[in-house]
């Protein structure tokens, strides 16, 4: 690990957020931002947002009022999260001549993952059309100094294309709609960066994964280094049953793999319910998404001038599982 040089900016990545705002204010707090004018900021440092600021928490409208001011006063960065980007495609009438009235499905699956950030929006109807038109400005990734940061993979391929498109990091509406072609170019970018790589199950099966729902495809590591079997490359919070993780992967399989080399700049991705300590997955790729909404930790990497990743470079708060059930949980029961 590198010594920080004097008079350089440090920046401090953050993983997935999910409406709990006030272990966010811990966090800050404790890597030293102070609100000035009621803005955190800090002296000599940058936040670095991964994504996923709404769905699922107690504190979604706050989160977002307390990251967009971050961003617009220049104390922070923020890259898009799949949860974002669902809320555009939910919000979104499609176009004449589809099949459907909006750009993602009103299914239950769907209404479910939203149903906090609309319900806490319920009385504040311009504040969700201002946000929403501001997720159009999240970048899908980005390029600073010496590293990346990217909500969920990778891909240099793809991102490289896209910049020939869109000539830069941003979608507009007409990439959103095209994107829910899921085949498309833009389908497939979207998917990509925002969810990660996936394999599909051997012989038509199936895992029913914790939350209930059930999985043809399993999440597959975009920098695994020559895998053998599907357990090489498995990368999901739901274990493969052990007669399919010991299976080889097969060479078609494997030309689906992506690979991140140990040459490229180090990655920060979020996107993943890690659980554990919190560390790098390679000295270039660092998950920090560490399942805060699940009474696990908001994690953060306080990246300085190193080209290798470190664990103690890690900061983070636990999120505590209250003894209340979730319905008659106070607001402070979710912070400390």
């Amino acid at each position: 690990m590198s010594v920080k040089r004097s008079g350089s900016r440090g920046y401090d990545i953050i993983g997935d957020i999910h409406g709990c705002a006030h272990t966010l204010q811990a966090l800050l707090e404790q890597m030293g931002y102070r609100k000035l004018n009621g803005v955190y900021e800090h002296k000599r440092r940058q936040a670095i947002f991964i994504g996923d600021i709404i769905d699922r928490g107690p504190r979604i409208r706050e989160s977002l009022h307390m990251v967009r001011d971050m961003v617009e006063r220049g104390s922070a960065q923020i890259t898009m999260g799949n949860h974002e980007y669902n809320a555009l495609g939910y919000c979104t009438r499609a176009r004449p001549g589809s099949d459907h009235k909006f750009l993602r499905e009103h299914n239950p699956r769907h209404d479910r993952l939203i149903r906090e950030t609309l319900e806490q929006f319920e009385h504040y109807p311009h504040e969700w059309n201002e946000f929403l038109e501001w997720f159009y400005t999240l970048p899908l990734f980005l390029e600073v100094a010496h590293f990346r940061v990217v909500h969920a993979c990778w891909d240099s391929r793809l991102i490289e294309q896209f910049k020939k498109v869109q000539g830069g990091n941003l979608i507009d509406e007409d990439f959103l709609h095209a994107s829910s072609v899921l085949d498309s170019f833009a389908g497939r970018v979207m998917d990509r960066l925002l969810r990660g790589t996936d394999l599909r199950l051997p012989d038509g099966l199936h895992i029913e994964g914790k939350d209930g729902f059930v999985r043809r495809f399993f999440r597959t590591k975009f920098w695994a280094e020559n895998p053998q079997t599907y357990n090489d490359v498995v990368f999901q919070p739901d274990p493969l049953p052990e007669d399919i993780a010991n299976r080889p992967l097969s060479e078609s399989e494997k030309k689906k793999i992506l690979a991140y080399p140990p040459s490229e700049p180090p990655v920060f991705v979020g996107h993943y319910w890690r659980e554990g300590r919190p560390a790098p997955l390679k000295p270039n790729v660092a998950c920090i998404d560490y399942s805060a909404v699940k009474y696990g930790r908001l994690v953060a990497y306080r990246m300085d001038d190193e080209r290798q990743l470190s664990a103690d470079k890690f900061v983070w708060v636990n999120v505590p599982r209250p003894e209340l059930p979730r319905d008659s949980q106070t607001e402070d029961s979710l912070t400390r």
